[in-house]
């Protein structure tokens, strides 16, 4: 799951942003208006957390902007504006949740939690394909009742390809997004990634079949 955070306070951005990475997120961060906007227009996010008053572009044009194009990436609002009419406002703009400062992070866990799982992004925390099964909430991975121990990155790619079985996804798309906007990434850090899940999730079960599929010239999937 990849999150954007557009925050203009930097120890509030990078507070949200370490804690959500140790849940396994992939989090990016936009530290004025502008910037996020532009992010939230040309990448692909499950979930944006916005500040109201920002640089640049505030968060209410930005949201108003996404909705107007089409974008229904789920927004949680997060400023120090906690009056009910800023709320009122926040929400009749096309936010889909607000959370006022100062916060629990357990609290804002739990709501972007709440935005990822709607149906327009898939509901379920247990994925499947065949005898794989994925847990996104404890971070358990499972074949044929063994379980599997995986990095962080090879846990977000497994992710993404069982949230599009059967899909050929391309090496860019996974970049996108599995890794941070501004991550160094090497030409083959998707194949050795790839490499190691199969090595992981096909290799040590020969009486399964192999998930994981090379689609030459066009990525990888799992599944049919």
């Amino acid at each position: 799951m990849k999150i954007l955070v557009v925050e203009d306070e930097h120890r509030i951005a990078q507070s949200i942003k370490k804690g959500l990475e140790q849940e396994r997120y992939t989090v990016d961060v936009a530290y004025d208006g502008t910037e996020g906007f532009d992010l939230s227009s040309s990448e692909e996010y499950d979930c944006i957390i916005l500040d109201l008053m920002l640089p640049g572009m505030n968060g209410l044009e930005i949201c108003r902007e996404l909705r107007k194009n089409r974008n229904h990436t789920p927004i949680l609002i997060l400023t120090a504006k906690g009056q009910t009419q800023d709320k009122v406002e926040g929400l009749d703009t096309g936010a889909d949740d607000y959370l006022t400062k100062p916060f629990s992070f357990e609290e804002l866990l739990a709501r972007v939690r709440a935005l990822v799982r709607r149906p327009k992004t898939i509901a379920d925390s247990i994925l499947m394909i065949d005898d794989l099964t994925l847990n996104t909430r404890t971070f358990v991975v499972e074949r044929t009742h063994t379980k599997i121990i995986l990095t962080g990155k090879e846990f977000s790619l497994l992710e993404y390809l069982m949230r599009h079985p059967g899909q050929a996804l391309t090496k860019d798309q996974i970049i996108t997004h599995v890794w941070d906007y501004n991550a160094d990434i090497l030409p083959n850090t998707v194949e050795v990634t790839i490499r190691n899940l199969r090595q992981k999730i096909d290799m040590p079960f020969s009486t399964s079949k192999p998930l994981i599929h090379t689609k030459r010239g066009f990525g990888y999937s799992i599944g049919e």
